[in-house]
């Protein structure tokens, strides 16, 4: 992205907040301060939850420092370490809270044993798409709603990346009645995998990089990581012959920069403004990348043997109802996540209607006719 574009951005930023400020600081007197000798010389180290080989999801943590550095003339340097490489790929909250590294990329809902309110800023089973996600985060408030609750955690956090709707993830065997759920070793994470549990299956959370040997070994039996673009490069399809589709529990999977909350109240404004521009700027640049690589990496999964596999109106249905019985019942005795449901459940429910009428429409008649040629 053009360096001049960024700072009429990190100028809006600075003025009003990095989405739809009105008034802020003309291009040039931002320019100057960021590149001024009154700004500090920065360096400060990012730990990511995912491995390097994965050049759509932990890239987005290099794009993000890369446009950091171009917006501050270099004086605020980000080091990008790949998962394990300074903290555990499921430690990178902790890193962050103890202060052991100023920032974190990681995914919220790994973080869910915390506290479920975590699972907000990742997504809900059967909750937001990718666009009705954003929304909610940039201007219906999630952003100011979510770190009013990271502040018990010692952090500041901003979206950095989604994924766009998710892969059901690879079966050893087939999944056709919620009934093949018992007994079902699966990773998966957040609520996700307490619906799972609840439909009588043993969720278990691993890393990126762990998943595969689990798989192979038969250790677990079925595992959902994202989509076909880093689902090949995993090589699930050597290990998994049965390919399900949709992610339920990922309509939306958004990934998350954390910010050390002593770190970011000492920045100057210019430099915060950096972040937030180039955090939203990586976002974009993360759904643009899976949007462009999943289709030809659908192919070739297909090609190599790959079944792909809806999950049934049954399967679908059960899971809905297990999954809303156990929001219930999170929302009942866990009053951080009441405060950022009820405002969360009325957005989804407007755009919701919105989508219905325009977007959805739009979507299935376009399809329908393309299924047709």
């Amino acid at each position: 992205m053009d360096r001049r574009l960024f700072l009429n951005r990190a100028a809006l930023a600075a003025g009003g907040g990095a989405m739809g400020g009105t008034a802020g600081l003309a291009a040039p007197a931002v320019a100057q301060g960021v590149a001024g000798s009154g700004q500090p010389e920065l360096r400060w180290r990012l730990t990511s939850s995912y491995p390097k080989s994965l050049d759509a999801i932990h890239g987005a943590g290099e794009v993000f420092a890369r446009h950091v550095a171009e917006i501050t003339d270099g004086r605020f340097q980000i080091r990008v370490f790949a998962a394990g490489e300074i903290a555990p790929p499921l430690q990178g909250l902790d890193a962050v809270q103890a202060g052991t590294v100023e920032m974190a990329y990681s995914t919220s809902f790994f973080y869910t044993g915390k506290n479920e309110a975590f699972a907000f800023a990742t997504g809900l089973p059967f909750g937001m798409n990718t666009r009705q996600q954003a929304a909610w985060m940039y201007e219906g408030g999630g952003i100011d709603l979510l770190n009013e609750f990271h502040r018990q955690y010692n952090v500041y956090a901003l979206p950095l990346g989604s994924t766009g709707a998710q892969m059901g993830g690879w079966f050893r065997r087939e999944v056709n009645r919620p009934e093949d759920f018992q007994g079902l070793k699966m990773r998966i994470g957040g609520i996700g995998g307490q619906v799972v549990q609840k439909l009588g299956g043993v969720p278990q959370q691993l890393a990126g990089g762990d998943i595969y040997p689990a798989l192979e070994r038969g250790t677990i039996d079925a595992v959902e990581w994202l989509g076909p673009y880093d689902d090949e490069k995993l090589g699930f399809q050597r290990v998994a012959r049965f390919y399900y589709y949709p992610a339920w529990w990922e309509g939306a999977a958004m990934t998350h920069l954390f910010v050390n909350l002593d770190q970011w109240n000492s920045l100057p404004a210019s430099y915060r403004a950096a972040i937030r521009v180039a955090s939203e700027a990586s976002t974009q640049w993360m759904v643009a990348r899976y949007d462009a690589r999943n289709p030809d990496a659908l192919r070739r999964l297909v090609s190599q043997g790959a079944q792909l596999r809806p999950f049934s109106r049954e399967v679908m249905d059960a899971c809905y109802r297990a999954s809303q019985e156990i929001i219930d019942g999170i929302a009942a005795r866990n009053a951080d996540f009441r405060r950022i449901y009820e405002p969360w459940s009325k957005a989804r429910d407007d755009m919701r209607l919105w989508f219905r009428v325009a977007e959805q429409s739009f979507d299935n008649y376009v399809s329908s006719v393309s299924a047709r040629r």
